[in-house]
Protein backbone atom coordinates (compact mmCIF):
# COMPACT_ATOMS: atom_id res chain seq x y z
CA UNK A 1 0.00 0.00 0.00
CA UNK A 2 3.09 2.20 0.42
CA UNK A 3 3.45 2.58 -3.09
CA UNK A 4 -0.24 3.49 -3.83
CA UNK A 5 -0.08 6.14 -1.07
CA UNK A 6 2.89 7.60 -2.59
CA UNK A 7 1.08 8.02 -5.76
CA UNK A 8 -2.01 9.43 -3.75
CA UNK A 9 0.42 12.34 -3.02
CA UNK A 10 1.33 13.20 -6.34
CA UNK A 11 -2.00 14.20 -6.91
CA UNK A 12 -2.64 16.39 -3.68
CA UNK A 13 -2.80 19.17 -6.51
CA UNK A 14 -6.03 17.59 -7.74
CA UNK A 15 -7.15 17.06 -4.02
CA UNK A 16 -10.13 19.92 -4.64
CA UNK A 17 -11.60 17.52 -7.93
CA UNK A 18 -11.42 14.72 -6.05
CA UNK A 19 -13.13 15.83 -3.03
CA UNK A 20 -15.97 17.32 -4.95
CA UNK A 21 -16.22 14.04 -6.59
CA UNK A 22 -16.36 11.98 -3.28
CA UNK A 23 -19.19 14.59 -2.21
CA UNK A 24 -21.09 14.31 -5.08
CA UNK A 25 -20.86 10.64 -4.39
CA UNK A 26 -22.29 10.48 -0.95
CA UNK A 27 -25.11 13.22 -1.60
CA UNK A 28 -25.69 10.48 -4.97
CA UNK A 29 -25.26 7.27 -2.33
CA UNK A 30 -27.51 9.30 0.21
CA UNK A 31 -30.63 10.13 -2.22
CA UNK A 32 -30.22 6.06 -3.61
CA UNK A 33 -31.03 5.00 -0.34
CA UNK A 34 -33.47 7.41 0.34
CA UNK A 35 -35.54 6.69 -2.60
CA UNK A 36 -35.24 2.76 -2.39
CA UNK A 37 -36.71 3.37 1.37
CA UNK A 38 -39.42 5.67 0.29
CA UNK A 39 -39.95 3.00 -2.59
CA UNK A 40 -40.32 0.20 -0.51
CA UNK A 41 -42.37 1.83 1.66
CA UNK A 42 -44.76 3.09 -0.81
CA UNK A 43 -45.22 0.18 -2.80
CA UNK A 44 -45.89 -2.01 0.05
CA UNK A 45 -48.57 0.86 0.97
CA UNK A 46 -50.38 0.41 -2.28
CA UNK A 47 -50.31 -3.26 -1.80
CA UNK A 48 -52.34 -2.82 1.25
CA UNK A 49 -54.17 0.11 0.89
CA UNK A 50 -54.80 -0.51 -3.28
CA UNK A 51 -54.05 2.90 -3.98
CA UNK A 52 -50.64 4.15 -5.07
CA UNK A 53 -49.60 7.63 -4.28
CA UNK A 54 -46.72 9.17 -4.79
CA UNK A 55 -44.73 11.36 -2.20
CA UNK A 56 -43.09 14.52 -3.33
CA UNK A 57 -40.11 13.39 -1.77
CA UNK A 58 -39.88 10.34 -3.63
CA UNK A 59 -40.13 12.60 -6.85
CA UNK A 60 -37.20 14.70 -5.54
CA UNK A 61 -35.17 11.96 -4.16
CA UNK A 62 -35.52 9.95 -7.34
CA UNK A 63 -34.47 13.49 -9.52
CA UNK A 64 -32.01 14.15 -7.03
CA UNK A 65 -30.30 10.86 -7.44
CA UNK A 66 -30.17 11.65 -11.18
CA UNK A 67 -28.76 14.22 -10.98
CA UNK A 68 -26.02 13.98 -8.69
CA UNK A 69 -25.24 10.45 -10.49
CA UNK A 70 -24.51 12.31 -13.28
CA UNK A 71 -22.49 15.35 -12.20
CA UNK A 72 -20.52 11.85 -9.95
CA UNK A 73 -19.73 10.86 -13.21
CA UNK A 74 -18.50 13.97 -14.84
CA UNK A 75 -16.75 14.92 -11.78
CA UNK A 76 -15.24 11.76 -10.76
CA UNK A 77 -14.00 10.94 -14.74
CA UNK A 78 -12.42 14.72 -14.46
CA UNK A 79 -10.60 14.01 -11.66
CA UNK A 80 -9.37 10.30 -12.71
CA UNK A 81 -8.22 12.24 -16.25
CA UNK A 82 -6.23 14.92 -14.58
CA UNK A 83 -4.58 12.90 -12.25
CA UNK A 84 -3.32 10.58 -14.54
CA UNK A 85 -1.92 13.29 -16.40
CA UNK A 86 -0.23 14.68 -13.36
CA UNK A 87 1.28 11.12 -12.94
CA UNK A 88 2.77 11.01 -16.35
CA UNK A 89 4.06 14.05 -16.64
CA UNK A 90 6.02 13.42 -13.03
CA UNK A 91 6.51 9.92 -14.84
CA UNK A 92 8.41 11.90 -18.14
CA UNK A 93 10.36 14.44 -15.69
CA UNK A 94 11.76 11.50 -13.76
CA UNK A 95 12.63 9.38 -16.39
CA UNK A 96 14.09 12.52 -18.51
CA UNK A 97 16.01 13.67 -15.23
CA UNK A 98 17.71 10.27 -14.81
CA UNK A 99 18.63 9.31 -18.29
CA UNK A 100 19.64 11.89 -20.02
CA UNK A 101 21.87 10.30 -21.93
CA UNK A 102 19.08 7.57 -23.06
CA UNK A 103 17.22 4.50 -21.65
CA UNK A 104 21.07 3.09 -20.60
CA UNK A 105 19.73 -0.59 -19.39
CA UNK A 106 16.45 0.03 -19.62
CA UNK A 107 14.13 -1.08 -22.37
CA UNK A 108 12.44 0.83 -24.50
CA UNK A 109 9.56 -1.27 -24.84
CA UNK A 110 9.50 -1.91 -21.02
CA UNK A 111 9.94 1.69 -20.05
CA UNK A 112 6.77 2.28 -22.72
CA UNK A 113 4.61 -0.13 -20.69
CA UNK A 114 5.21 1.62 -17.36
CA UNK A 115 3.79 4.66 -18.88
CA UNK A 116 0.96 3.28 -20.26
CA UNK A 117 0.07 0.00 -18.82
CA UNK A 118 1.23 0.95 -15.66
CA UNK A 119 -0.08 4.06 -15.29
CA UNK A 120 -3.44 3.30 -16.66
CA UNK A 121 -3.63 0.18 -14.39
CA UNK A 122 -4.42 3.18 -11.42
CA UNK A 123 -7.31 4.59 -13.22
CA UNK A 124 -9.89 2.64 -10.95
CA UNK A 125 -7.98 3.81 -7.70
CA UNK A 126 -10.15 6.36 -7.13
CA UNK A 127 -13.29 6.22 -9.46
CA UNK A 128 -13.80 2.32 -8.21
CA UNK A 129 -11.86 2.22 -4.90
CA UNK A 130 -11.68 5.39 -3.41
CA UNK A 131 -15.27 6.70 -4.06
CA UNK A 132 -17.02 3.54 -3.29
CA UNK A 133 -14.90 2.94 0.02
CA UNK A 134 -16.28 6.61 1.12
CA UNK A 135 -20.22 5.55 0.04
CA UNK A 136 -19.17 2.57 2.16
CA UNK A 137 -18.37 3.93 5.01
CA UNK A 138 -21.84 6.47 4.87
CA UNK A 139 -24.04 3.52 4.17
CA UNK A 140 -23.00 1.06 7.13
CA UNK A 141 -24.29 2.97 10.12
CA UNK A 142 -26.92 4.21 7.61
CA UNK A 143 -28.04 0.58 7.17
CA UNK A 144 -27.38 -0.29 11.21
CA UNK A 145 -29.41 2.53 12.79
CA UNK A 146 -32.32 2.41 10.45
CA UNK A 147 -32.35 -1.62 11.26
CA UNK A 148 -31.81 -0.95 14.91
CA UNK A 149 -35.03 0.74 15.39
CA UNK A 150 -36.64 -3.03 13.91
CA UNK A 151 -34.43 -5.54 15.78
CA UNK A 152 -30.99 -5.11 17.39
CA UNK A 153 -29.83 -8.53 16.50
CA UNK A 154 -30.53 -8.00 12.96
CA UNK A 155 -28.68 -4.70 12.85
CA UNK A 156 -25.77 -6.29 14.21
CA UNK A 157 -25.78 -9.29 11.70
CA UNK A 158 -26.81 -7.15 8.51
CA UNK A 159 -23.82 -4.18 9.91
CA UNK A 160 -21.45 -7.56 9.84
CA UNK A 161 -22.20 -9.08 6.27
CA UNK A 162 -21.88 -5.67 5.25
CA UNK A 163 -18.53 -4.67 6.34
CA UNK A 164 -17.09 -8.00 4.96
CA UNK A 165 -18.80 -7.56 1.55
CA UNK A 166 -17.44 -3.86 1.50
CA UNK A 167 -14.28 -3.77 3.53
CA UNK A 168 -13.20 -7.53 4.80
CA UNK A 169 -13.39 -9.38 1.21
CA UNK A 170 -12.22 -6.27 -1.05
CA UNK A 171 -8.76 -6.64 1.52
CA UNK A 172 -8.57 -10.18 1.32
CA UNK A 173 -8.77 -10.05 -2.43
CA UNK A 174 -5.84 -7.34 -2.69
CA UNK A 175 -3.70 -9.32 -0.37
CA UNK A 176 -4.18 -12.69 -2.62
CA UNK A 177 -3.59 -10.81 -5.69
CA UNK A 178 -0.52 -8.73 -5.13
CA UNK A 179 2.00 -11.92 -6.49
CA UNK A 180 -0.49 -12.26 -9.37
CA UNK A 181 -0.44 -8.75 -10.28
CA UNK A 182 3.22 -8.49 -9.81
CA UNK A 183 3.22 -11.33 -12.70
CA UNK A 184 0.46 -9.43 -14.38
CA UNK A 185 2.73 -6.36 -14.81
CA UNK A 186 5.65 -7.96 -15.51
CA UNK A 187 4.26 -10.43 -18.13
CA UNK A 188 2.50 -7.74 -20.29
CA UNK A 189 6.14 -5.82 -20.16
CA UNK A 190 7.63 -9.01 -21.42
CA UNK A 191 5.28 -9.59 -24.67
CA UNK A 192 5.36 -5.79 -25.07
CA UNK A 193 9.24 -5.62 -25.19
CA UNK A 194 9.37 -8.83 -27.47
CA UNK A 195 7.00 -7.54 -29.53
CA UNK A 196 8.48 -4.02 -30.12
CA UNK A 197 11.52 -6.17 -30.74
CA UNK A 198 9.74 -8.28 -33.34
CA UNK A 199 8.83 -5.32 -35.14
CA UNK A 200 11.67 -3.11 -34.89
CA UNK A 201 13.94 -6.06 -36.22
CA UNK A 202 11.45 -7.14 -38.61
CA UNK A 203 13.92 -7.37 -41.69
CA UNK A 204 16.37 -9.49 -40.09
CA UNK A 205 13.73 -12.01 -39.07
CA UNK A 206 12.89 -11.95 -42.15
CA UNK A 207 16.14 -12.25 -43.66
CA UNK A 208 17.40 -15.52 -41.62
CA UNK A 209 13.29 -16.88 -41.59
CA UNK A 210 13.06 -16.68 -38.12
CA UNK A 211 9.67 -15.84 -37.98
CA UNK A 212 8.64 -19.14 -36.30
CA UNK A 213 11.20 -18.47 -33.09
CA UNK A 214 10.35 -14.71 -32.74
CA UNK A 215 6.41 -16.16 -32.44
CA UNK A 216 6.96 -19.13 -30.44
CA UNK A 217 8.81 -16.38 -28.06
CA UNK A 218 5.56 -14.33 -28.03
CA UNK A 219 3.43 -16.90 -27.40
CA UNK A 220 5.36 -18.07 -24.35
CA UNK A 221 4.96 -14.63 -23.08
CA UNK A 222 1.47 -14.15 -24.22
CA UNK A 223 0.74 -17.38 -22.42
CA UNK A 224 2.53 -16.26 -18.98
CA UNK A 225 0.27 -13.22 -19.36
CA UNK A 226 -2.96 -15.08 -19.71
CA UNK A 227 -2.39 -17.18 -16.55
CA UNK A 228 -1.62 -14.25 -14.55
CA UNK A 229 -4.93 -12.36 -15.81
CA UNK A 230 -6.70 -15.71 -14.83
CA UNK A 231 -4.90 -15.72 -11.59
CA UNK A 232 -6.32 -12.45 -10.65
CA UNK A 233 -9.99 -13.07 -12.40
CA UNK A 234 -10.37 -15.87 -10.57
CA UNK A 235 -10.10 -14.26 -7.48
CA UNK A 236 -12.12 -11.18 -8.41
CA UNK A 237 -14.89 -14.23 -9.00
CA UNK A 238 -14.10 -15.54 -5.78
CA UNK A 239 -14.49 -12.31 -3.93
CA UNK A 240 -17.33 -11.38 -6.26
CA UNK A 241 -19.40 -14.42 -5.08
CA UNK A 242 -18.64 -14.53 -1.30
CA UNK A 243 -20.09 -10.49 -1.06
CA UNK A 244 -23.24 -11.51 -3.09
CA UNK A 245 -23.90 -14.23 -0.75
CA UNK A 246 -22.99 -11.58 2.05
CA UNK A 247 -26.17 -9.95 0.13
CA UNK A 248 -28.22 -12.00 -0.32
CA UNK A 249 -28.14 -13.40 3.57
CA UNK A 250 -28.67 -9.65 4.50
CA UNK A 251 -31.55 -9.20 2.38
CA UNK A 252 -33.31 -12.72 3.45
CA UNK A 253 -32.26 -12.31 6.70
CA UNK A 254 -34.39 -8.86 6.98
CA UNK A 255 -37.20 -10.51 5.21
CA UNK A 256 -37.22 -13.38 7.89
CA UNK A 257 -37.22 -10.80 10.47
CA UNK A 258 -40.04 -8.28 8.82
CA UNK A 259 -43.11 -7.59 11.27
CA UNK A 260 -45.41 -4.81 11.35
CA UNK A 261 -45.69 -2.34 9.94
CA UNK A 262 -45.35 -4.12 6.14
CA UNK A 263 -44.34 -1.00 4.76
CA UNK A 264 -41.19 -0.12 7.13
CA UNK A 265 -40.36 -4.03 6.52
CA UNK A 266 -40.35 -3.44 2.88
CA UNK A 267 -38.61 -0.25 3.24
CA UNK A 268 -35.60 -1.75 5.23
CA UNK A 269 -35.69 -4.86 2.55
CA UNK A 270 -35.38 -2.05 -0.18
CA UNK A 271 -32.93 -0.13 2.07
CA UNK A 272 -30.42 -3.17 2.53
CA UNK A 273 -30.75 -4.32 -1.62
CA UNK A 274 -29.84 -0.28 -2.33
CA UNK A 275 -27.00 -0.60 0.33
CA UNK A 276 -25.60 -4.01 -1.23
CA UNK A 277 -25.75 -2.99 -4.65
CA UNK A 278 -23.71 0.41 -4.01
CA UNK A 279 -20.99 -1.45 -2.82
CA UNK A 280 -21.20 -4.56 -5.03
CA UNK A 281 -17.79 -3.24 -7.43
CA UNK A 282 -15.57 -2.90 -4.34
CA UNK A 283 -14.44 -7.14 -3.85
CA UNK A 284 -13.53 -6.92 -7.60
CA UNK A 285 -11.91 -3.29 -7.48
CA UNK A 286 -10.11 -5.54 -4.24
CA UNK A 287 -8.54 -8.27 -6.51
CA UNK A 288 -7.52 -5.49 -9.46
CA UNK A 289 -5.76 -3.61 -6.54
CA UNK A 290 -2.73 -5.85 -6.42
CA UNK A 291 -2.05 -5.10 -10.31
CA UNK A 292 -2.58 -1.49 -9.15
CA UNK A 293 -0.23 -1.38 -6.95
CA UNK A 294 2.34 -3.43 -8.76
CA UNK A 295 1.78 -0.59 -11.17
CA UNK A 296 2.55 1.95 -8.77
CA UNK A 297 5.30 0.10 -7.66
CA UNK A 298 6.64 -0.29 -11.01
CA UNK A 299 6.54 3.74 -12.14
CA UNK A 300 7.70 4.83 -8.79
CA UNK A 301 11.00 2.56 -9.57
CA UNK A 302 11.60 3.89 -12.76
CA UNK A 303 10.65 7.96 -11.93
CA UNK A 304 12.68 7.76 -8.30
CA UNK A 305 15.67 6.17 -9.35
CA UNK A 306 18.86 7.42 -7.63
CA UNK A 307 20.09 9.90 -10.00
CA UNK A 308 23.71 9.24 -11.94
CA UNK A 309 24.74 12.97 -11.21
CA UNK A 310 22.27 15.33 -9.15
CA UNK A 311 22.38 18.69 -8.61
CA UNK A 312 24.86 20.03 -6.03
CA UNK A 313 22.96 21.92 -3.05
CA UNK A 314 23.98 25.40 -4.02
CA UNK A 315 24.73 25.41 -7.68
CA UNK A 316 27.68 27.64 -8.96
CA UNK A 317 27.33 30.15 -11.37
CA UNK A 318 27.77 29.30 -15.20
CA UNK A 319 31.47 31.11 -16.14
CA UNK A 320 31.59 32.90 -19.20
CA UNK A 321 34.78 31.29 -19.77
CA UNK A 322 34.69 27.86 -22.33
CA UNK A 323 37.87 26.52 -21.75
CA UNK A 324 36.79 22.46 -21.43
CA UNK A 325 39.48 20.79 -19.36
CA UNK A 326 39.54 17.19 -18.32
CA UNK A 327 41.80 16.36 -15.15
CA UNK A 328 43.35 12.63 -14.23
CA UNK A 329 39.92 11.65 -15.08
CA UNK A 330 39.11 7.57 -14.19
CA UNK A 331 36.19 6.25 -15.24
CA UNK A 332 34.36 2.66 -15.87
CA UNK A 333 30.57 1.74 -16.97
CA UNK A 334 30.46 -1.26 -14.73
CA UNK A 335 32.37 -1.81 -11.30
CA UNK A 336 33.60 -5.34 -12.53
CA UNK A 337 34.82 -3.92 -15.14
CA UNK A 338 38.22 -2.50 -16.46
CA UNK A 339 38.75 1.49 -16.23
CA UNK A 340 37.88 2.97 -19.82
CA UNK A 341 39.74 5.81 -19.24
CA UNK A 342 42.68 5.93 -16.50
CA UNK A 343 43.91 9.01 -15.78
CA UNK A 344 43.11 11.07 -18.66
CA UNK A 345 44.04 14.50 -18.68
CA UNK A 346 43.85 16.87 -21.82
CA UNK A 347 42.46 20.73 -22.73
CA UNK A 348 39.93 22.10 -25.18
CA UNK A 349 40.61 25.81 -25.46
CA UNK A 350 38.07 28.17 -25.90
CA UNK A 351 37.28 28.65 -29.82
CA UNK A 352 39.24 25.63 -31.02
CA UNK A 353 38.13 22.75 -33.46
CA UNK A 354 39.59 19.49 -31.73
CA UNK A 355 39.52 15.73 -32.76
CA UNK A 356 39.51 12.50 -30.48
CA UNK A 357 40.73 9.81 -32.26
CA UNK A 358 40.49 5.59 -31.21
CA UNK A 359 39.33 2.45 -31.77
CA UNK A 360 35.79 1.32 -30.34
CA UNK A 361 35.74 1.23 -27.05
CA UNK A 362 38.47 3.68 -26.08
CA UNK A 363 36.54 6.09 -24.09
CA UNK A 364 35.77 9.06 -26.79
CA UNK A 365 32.23 8.76 -26.12
CA UNK A 366 32.79 8.30 -22.58
CA UNK A 367 34.29 11.88 -22.69
CA UNK A 368 30.97 13.57 -24.19
CA UNK A 369 28.43 11.61 -21.55
CA UNK A 370 31.20 13.06 -18.80
CA UNK A 371 31.30 16.61 -20.35
CA UNK A 372 27.34 16.86 -20.01
CA UNK A 373 27.57 15.23 -17.31
CA UNK A 374 25.71 12.20 -18.16
CA UNK A 375 27.87 9.96 -16.38
CA UNK A 376 30.42 10.89 -13.09
CA UNK A 377 34.03 10.21 -13.24
CA UNK A 378 35.18 7.95 -10.12
CA UNK A 379 38.31 10.11 -9.71
CA UNK A 380 39.30 12.95 -11.23
CA UNK A 381 37.80 16.65 -12.83
CA UNK A 382 35.94 18.31 -15.81
CA UNK A 383 36.43 21.65 -15.63
CA UNK A 384 34.75 24.71 -17.36
CA UNK A 385 36.45 27.76 -16.94
CA UNK A 386 38.00 26.86 -14.19
CA UNK A 387 35.27 25.79 -12.56
CA UNK A 388 33.95 21.92 -11.46
CA UNK A 389 31.09 20.97 -13.75
CA UNK A 390 30.15 18.87 -10.52
CA UNK A 391 29.22 22.04 -8.73
CA UNK A 392 27.29 23.88 -11.84
CA UNK A 393 23.67 22.80 -12.78
CA UNK A 394 23.21 20.03 -14.92
CA UNK A 395 20.42 22.17 -16.87
CA UNK A 396 22.86 25.24 -16.89
CA UNK A 397 26.15 23.03 -18.08
CA UNK A 398 23.98 21.62 -20.99
CA UNK A 399 22.85 25.11 -22.13
CA UNK A 400 26.54 25.99 -22.78
CA UNK A 401 27.47 21.84 -23.89
CA UNK A 402 25.55 21.00 -27.24
CA UNK A 403 25.77 16.96 -28.54
CA UNK A 404 25.24 15.77 -32.13
CA UNK A 405 25.73 12.23 -31.76
CA UNK A 406 25.12 9.23 -34.78
CA UNK A 407 22.12 8.06 -32.90
CA UNK A 408 20.36 11.99 -32.79
CA UNK A 409 16.75 11.34 -33.09
CA UNK A 410 14.52 13.46 -35.35
CA UNK A 411 10.89 13.45 -34.41
CA UNK A 412 7.42 12.67 -36.10
CA UNK A 413 6.96 16.48 -36.64
CA UNK A 414 7.66 19.34 -38.53
CA UNK A 415 10.65 20.86 -39.66
CA UNK A 416 9.92 23.73 -37.32
CA UNK A 417 8.97 21.67 -34.59
CA UNK A 418 12.55 19.54 -34.97
CA UNK A 419 14.31 22.87 -34.52
CA UNK A 420 12.28 24.54 -31.90
CA UNK A 421 13.38 21.72 -29.67
CA UNK A 422 17.06 23.40 -29.54
CA UNK A 423 15.93 26.62 -28.90
CA UNK A 424 12.18 27.40 -28.57
CA UNK A 425 12.11 31.39 -28.41
CA UNK A 426 14.21 31.17 -32.02
CA UNK A 427 12.30 33.27 -34.69
CA UNK A 428 11.93 32.25 -38.24
CA UNK A 429 15.10 34.27 -39.49
CA UNK A 430 17.12 32.10 -36.83
CA UNK A 431 15.37 29.02 -38.02
CA UNK A 432 16.41 29.82 -41.55
CA UNK A 433 20.23 30.60 -40.06
CA UNK A 434 20.71 27.85 -39.07
CA UNK A 435 19.39 25.75 -41.64
CA UNK A 436 21.54 27.53 -43.76
CA UNK A 437 24.73 27.03 -41.74
CA UNK A 438 24.19 23.64 -41.82
CA UNK A 439 23.89 23.94 -45.69
CA UNK A 440 20.44 22.56 -45.47
CA UNK A 441 18.39 26.56 -46.20
CA UNK A 442 18.01 25.46 -49.84
CA UNK A 443 16.65 22.26 -49.78
CA UNK A 444 14.03 23.25 -47.29
CA UNK A 445 13.13 26.33 -48.86
CA UNK A 446 12.78 23.82 -52.43
CA UNK A 447 9.95 22.02 -50.39
CA UNK A 448 6.12 22.69 -50.59
CA UNK A 449 5.86 23.27 -47.23
CA UNK A 450 9.08 24.30 -46.28
CA UNK A 451 9.84 24.76 -42.49
CA UNK A 452 5.92 23.23 -42.04
CA UNK A 453 6.99 20.24 -44.35
CA UNK A 454 6.32 16.79 -41.76
CA UNK A 455 9.40 14.54 -41.44
CA UNK A 456 7.96 10.95 -40.55
CA UNK A 457 9.16 8.96 -38.15
CA UNK A 458 12.80 8.91 -37.43
CA UNK A 459 12.80 11.85 -40.23
CA UNK A 460 12.21 8.75 -43.22
CA UNK A 461 11.59 11.66 -45.62
CA UNK A 462 15.39 12.63 -45.54
CA UNK A 463 18.47 10.82 -46.45
CA UNK A 464 20.99 10.39 -43.97
CA UNK A 465 23.26 13.11 -44.80
CA UNK A 466 20.22 15.44 -45.02
CA UNK A 467 19.00 14.13 -41.99
CA UNK A 468 22.36 14.81 -39.91
CA UNK A 469 22.43 18.07 -41.27
CA UNK A 470 19.53 18.95 -39.74
CA UNK A 471 20.27 17.41 -36.48
CA UNK A 472 23.43 19.68 -36.85
CA UNK A 473 21.16 23.40 -37.76
CA UNK A 474 19.61 22.31 -34.27
CA UNK A 475 22.40 21.77 -32.56
CA UNK A 476 23.67 25.27 -34.08
CA UNK A 477 20.71 26.84 -33.28
CA UNK A 478 21.10 26.16 -29.49
CA UNK A 479 23.05 28.48 -27.11
CA UNK A 480 25.76 26.52 -26.58
CA UNK A 481 29.34 27.21 -27.41
CA UNK A 482 30.72 23.95 -27.29
CA UNK A 483 29.60 21.32 -29.80
CA UNK A 484 30.29 18.14 -29.07
CA UNK A 485 30.44 15.66 -32.38
CA UNK A 486 30.17 12.74 -31.76
CA UNK A 487 30.29 9.93 -34.13
CA UNK A 488 28.08 12.20 -36.52
CA UNK A 489 28.95 10.53 -40.25
CA UNK A 490 28.21 7.32 -38.90
CA UNK A 491 26.39 5.10 -41.62
CA UNK A 492 27.10 7.59 -44.63
CA UNK A 493 28.89 6.80 -47.49
CA UNK A 494 32.47 8.17 -48.05
CA UNK A 495 31.34 11.59 -50.29
CA UNK A 496 28.42 12.52 -48.16
CA UNK A 497 30.57 11.87 -45.15
CA UNK A 498 33.07 14.74 -46.65
CA UNK A 499 30.27 16.71 -47.95
CA UNK A 500 28.85 16.67 -44.09
CA UNK A 501 32.91 17.34 -42.69
CA UNK A 502 33.38 20.44 -44.97
CA UNK A 503 30.58 21.88 -43.83
CA UNK A 504 31.65 22.29 -40.32
CA UNK A 505 34.84 23.95 -41.81
CA UNK A 506 32.36 26.51 -43.22
CA UNK A 507 30.75 27.37 -39.63
CA UNK A 508 32.06 30.32 -38.64
CA UNK A 509 34.76 30.91 -35.45
CA UNK A 510 32.88 31.90 -31.85
CA UNK A 511 32.24 28.06 -30.93
CA UNK A 512 34.23 25.27 -29.57
CA UNK A 513 33.69 22.12 -32.22
CA UNK A 514 35.08 18.65 -30.60
CA UNK A 515 34.97 15.84 -32.89
CA UNK A 516 35.13 12.32 -31.93
CA UNK A 517 35.33 9.71 -34.72
CA UNK A 518 37.29 6.35 -35.30
CA UNK A 519 39.52 8.41 -37.78
CA UNK A 520 39.72 11.65 -40.03
CA UNK A 521 38.91 11.72 -44.08
CA UNK A 522 41.55 14.38 -44.77
CA UNK A 523 38.60 17.31 -45.45
CA UNK A 524 39.02 18.68 -41.98
CA UNK A 525 39.74 21.60 -40.66
CA UNK A 526 41.48 21.35 -36.98
CA UNK A 527 43.44 23.03 -34.76
CA UNK A 528 45.02 20.14 -32.65
CA UNK A 529 44.10 16.11 -32.33
CA UNK A 530 44.03 14.32 -29.21
CA UNK A 531 44.41 10.31 -29.45
CA UNK A 532 42.50 8.06 -26.84
CA UNK A 533 44.61 5.25 -25.93
CA UNK A 534 44.97 3.33 -22.63
CA UNK A 535 42.70 5.20 -20.83
CA UNK A 536 44.64 7.77 -21.31
CA UNK A 537 44.98 11.06 -24.12
CA UNK A 538 47.86 11.83 -26.36
CA UNK A 539 48.58 15.18 -28.13
CA UNK A 540 48.93 14.02 -32.01
CA UNK A 541 49.34 18.12 -33.27
CA UNK A 542 49.82 21.01 -31.27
Amino acid sequence: MRDLVEILRIWRRRGGWMAAGIAISLVAVASGLLLMALAGRVTASAVVAGVIATPILLRVSGVLRVVTRYFERLVTHEATFRSLADLRVWFFEGVAERAAGGLGYRSSGDVLTRVVNDVESLDGLYSRIIVPLAGAILILPVLAIVLAFRNGALAAGVAVLFAVAAFVLPGIAARSTAAAGDRLATSLSSLRVSVLDALTGLREVRVFGAEGRMLAAMQAREAALLSAQRDVARQARIAQAVAFLCAQGAILAVLLAAGAPPAAAVAAAFLTIAGFEAVGGLPRAGALAGYAAAGARRVRATATAPLVSPDPPTPVALPRDTTLRFEGVRFRWQPDRAPVLDGLTMEVPPGSRVAILGPSGSGKSTLAALALRLAEPEEGRILLGGVDIATLQARALRSRIALLSQQTHLFDDSIRANLLLARPDADEPALWAALDAAQLGDVVRGLPEKLDTWLGEGGFRFSGGQGRRLALARVLLSPALIVILDEPCAGLDIDTEQAFLSTLNDLGRGRTFILIAHRLVGVERLDRIWRISGGHAVAATA
